[in-house]
């Protein structure tokens, strides 16, 4: 397949067999199982994928590669191709209520995080998430409190999921190669939450609003949706600052908090 790499849509195709063979390995796809992919681009992964399940969806917003993709996966087996903006389209759609996804993608660097909150809201019809992303995303994704890759979006995946990357790629293994390395990693949304979370919109804008300024501590950055009083009932010390919470304290706290009046 011919097709220019558009920046637009942060395209970088993978090209490179080993790395196309561990990762659907990783993923171990099976004819029983519901995958869709994410930006499936030339194909690349659709093509094995496809092979293993003979039936799949994928969702693509470059119509261009449309036409080619389908044309090339026509004999492995029944790939349906959805015309959309993934951060537009509702995956749960594709699956009966009682059905789950298993969801594949290499997903645009500049748009990887926003992506990553929307498949988090419809976290009940996905079994597991398997994506190619920028290393410092990945790491951000696993990292622990206390560490400095720790932040908002490692506190909201690990809230609803597993997360745990299984290895990094090489700018060398896709067309055009991206200036960054890259990794591969697995999301796996609890059956049962890990931890309770009351109010999950209340839970969200409190980790946000924490992490805005990382710098400030408990104490000021969430002065105007926390009392100090609220913390430090909890046994958390308003002096402390967000990277040295875990995902259960910030819930706790945003369990407690939500109850009452926040400060004005």
């Amino acid at each position: 397949m011919t097709h220019r790499a558009r920046k637009r849509f942060g395209q970088n195709f993978l090209h490179d067999p080993g790395v196309i063979r561990h990762i659907v390995s990783s993923i171990a796809p099976k004819p029983e199982q519901h995958l869709v992919e994410i930006g499936p681009g030339q194909g690349a992964i659709t093509r094995e994928l496809l092979r293993a399940t003979g039936s799949m969806d994928a969702v693509e917003l470059d119509r261009d590669l449309i036409t080619p993709l389908a044309e090339m996966c026509a004999p492995l087996g029944d790939l349906r191709i959805h015309n959309a903006d993934v951060l537009k389209f509702d995956l749960c759609s594709l699956v009966a209520p009682s059905a789950q996804l298993r969801v594949v993608g290499n997903l645009p660097y500049n748009i990887s995080t926003p992506i990553l909150f929307h498949l988090l809201e419809r976290a009940n019809c996905i079994r597991d998430m398997h994506f190619m992303l920028q290393k410092e995303v990945v790491l951000r994704m696993g990292a622990s409190p206390g560490n400095k890759q720790y932040g908002r979006l490692s506190v909201m995946l690990q809230a609803q999921c597993q997360v745990t990357p299984l290895f990094e790629i090489g700018p060398g293994a896709f067309k055009p190669a991206p200036k960054v390395d890259s990794a591969f990693v697995r999301l796996e949304p609890y059956a049962t939450l890990q931890v309770q979370i009351k109010d999950q919109g209340y839970f969200s804008r409190m980790v946000a609003q924490a992490f805005s300024q990382r710098r400030k501590t408990l104490r000021n950055s969430l002065r105007k949706l926390v009392h100090v009083e609220t913390m430090e009932e909890l046994g958390i010390n308003p002096g402390l600052r967000a990277e040295q919470l875990d995902v259960e304290t910030f819930a706790q706290l945003a369990n407690a908090a939500c109850k009452t009046d926040p400060p004005s």
